[in-house]
């Protein structure tokens, strides 16, 4: 019954997405010397997430098929300026773009830890 709660899913997906996105910046950095490099990100979580909603099979079990459809595992090539050699990764972008996924993981682990206290409170287990 509380193992499939839409708003833990969201708060997993959230964290999921934050974490994809890192992996892009992560990789635009590492990629901020490589000639006709072009920076990546993913679409915003809203974006991924109704894509995602409206993607999914319905299952009524675990072992249903197509249990992880996710559509939010893409990355999209940014448009910016490239430098001459191409590469149109901007570091100062990056690292605005890491405080900004920082920001979104730390929210999707709040309604986490938020969600989890209303229903330990619900089922009467208000321990730590």
């Amino acid at each position: 019954m509380f193992d499939r709660l839409e708003i833990m899913q969201m708060a997993q997906s959230m964290a999921r997405h934050a974490a994809l996105r890192q992996t892009a910046v992560t990789q635009n950095i590492a990629n901020a010397d490589t000639p006709g490099y072009r920076a990546r990100d993913a679409a915003s979580f809203a974006q991924t997430y109704e894509a995602d909603d409206a993607m999914a099979l319905r299952q009524s079990r675990a072992s249903h098929l197509g249990a992880e459809v996710s559509a939010s595992a893409k990355l999209l090539v940014q448009d910016g300026t490239p430098s001459p050699n191409g590469n149109s990764v901007s570091l100062e972008e990056e690292m605005v773009r890491a405080v900004d996924i920082r920001r979104e993981h730390d929210l999707a682990l709040s309604i986490y830890k938020s969600s989890l206290g209303i229903l330990r409170n619900s089922l009467g287990r208000s321990g730590a």
